[in-house]
């Protein structure tokens, strides 16, 4: 059986080009860092000021101005690279209040001397670094479009790198070398970029003291809604056992009564009654199978997670293709979250994509089980619409797991689950199959 991968996203750019829109990116930080600079330096003048009073009432603009500028650099981070970048509390000034209150409220900001901080450190650090690419560049192009051209009026003195340009020859030594500058600076941009993003990640994210009251904040939002669920999750239960296989059992011992009267004096009534029994209890049997099913399917346990995702992809009318690498069984909680979810995305692609095959990859690394699934439907999902998408996100967030989506009109749809766990078992799966 063979292994595939998920669709490549449409649009991609050709290599060189996105290369080369690294460069004009990195070009734009360059000259953002002026800004940063500026900005920086505005921020400090104000808070100079403030003995005298003249801070006051510009210190709140000032404030803003910087943070808006950091947000821009956030998203910049975020749109470039793919790199998550936690923004800080907004700025406590944003009500109304005297001068001296609203100054007083930006000084008490933490997030406002993390990003005071990132001003003075990003020209410094983030500007240089950007600016090794743009250097290849220029000087490449220098080589190559400007030496042709003065190389006999300059005379013997006339070096490009460690070539002196004094003949043709030694012109097109250096033609050449500038054109290797210029490959060098565009085959390093991509990665500068991502250092850059490393680097912003560091000093623009938002203070250890806000992520603790944001942390604090999620688990008790998803403390309640868990509550709620599993409240919902037993009353649901509940309800299904009373109008299924508790109705039909009655129903049964109402039979057997009947039946057990009417063997002396009616043997075939009898008979036929002990058949209806035998029909009702099958469906009692069928209704308790698919309750338990709906609770935590028996293939989970007995073959965990790998096997069980499987199972839904044979159940599926679509093209399925699985493709499993869990070095190790994980703790049950996960691997039913897991499992309900991937459900609920192939039930979606069966009814609203219009897709014809799905692929999904299930993969563990890095204490995280990382699930993809992607179909060739007509894409548009939205992930902030839909109930289930929606049932999915709060499975996952009960382990802080995470559903990214990606759903360009024309496909192909995405989803990304990531759900942060310990593998649990010795037990192996590692596999591909096609259902």
């Amino acid at each position: 059986m063979t292994t595939t991968t998920p669709a490549m996203t449409p649009g991609t750019p050709h290599p060189v080009l996105g290369r080369a829109i690294a460069l004009g990116r990195c070009q734009l930080l360059s000259l953002a860092a002026f800004a940063v600079s500026t900005i920086g330096s505005l921020v400090v003048g104000t808070l100079l000021l403030l003995p005298i009073g003249a801070g006051f009432p510009l210190l709140p603009p000032a404030a803003t101005a910087l943070r808006r500028l950091s947000d821009r650099y956030r998203a910049w981070t975020i749109r470039w690279t793919g790199t998550p970048i936690s923004p800080p509390e907004p700025l406590a000034h944003t009500g109304t209040g005297s001068h001296r209150g609203r100054a007083a409220a930006v000084l008490g900001d933490e997030g406002f001397w993390h990003d005071l901080r990132w001003a003075w450190l990003e020209p410094l650090v983030g500007g240089m670094l950007v600016a090794g690419p743009l250097a290849l560049v220029d000087f490449g192009l220098f080589g190559v479009l400007v030496q042709p051209f003065i190389w006999p009026f300059i005379g013997p003195d006339n070096w490009y790198a460690f070539i002196p340009v004094d003949s043709t020859a030694t012109m097109l030594a250096a033609g050449v070398l500038g054109l290797g500058f210029v490959a060098a600076g565009l085959l390093l941009a991509p990665a500068t970029l991502e250092l850059h993003a490393a680097w912003s990640s560091r000093v623009l994210a938002a203070p250890r003291t806000a992520e603790l009251v944001r942390r604090i904040e999620h688990l008790t939002y998803t403390r309640a809604d868990v509550l709620d669920t599993q409240v919902a999750e037993l009353q649901r239960i509940e309800r299904d056992l009373h109008d299924g296989a508790q109705a039909r059992l009655v129903t049964l011992g109402l039979t057997l009564d009947k039946a057990t009267r009417l063997l002396d004096t009616d043997p075939q009534a009898s008979r036929e009654l002990l058949l209806e029994v035998r029909a009702t209890s099958a469906r009692a049997l069928q209704d308790l199978r698919e309750l338990v099913h709906g609770i935590h399917p028996p293939i989970l346990t007995d073959r965990g997670l790998g096997d069980a995702v499987r199972s839904l992809a044979l159940d599926s009318h679509l093209d399925v293709h699985v493709e499993t690498a869990l070095p190790r069984r994980l703790p049950p909680p996960v691997e039913s979250a897991a499992y309900f979810a991937v459900g609920e995305l192939l039930a979606n692609a069966a009814k609203h994509s219009g897709a014809h095959a799905v692929h999904i990859r299930l993969a563990h690394a890095d204490a995280t089980l990382r699930i993809t699934v992607t179909d060739d439907g007509h894409g548009g999902a939205d992930a902030s619409r839909g109930s289930g998408l929606h049932g999915i996100r709060r499975r996952l967030s009960t382990f802080d797991g995470t559903l990214a989506l990606h759903s360009p009109p024309g496909g192909p749809t995405i989803a990304t689950l990531e759900i942060p766990c310990a593998s649990s078992s010795p037990k192996t799966s590692s596999s591909s199959a096609t259902a």
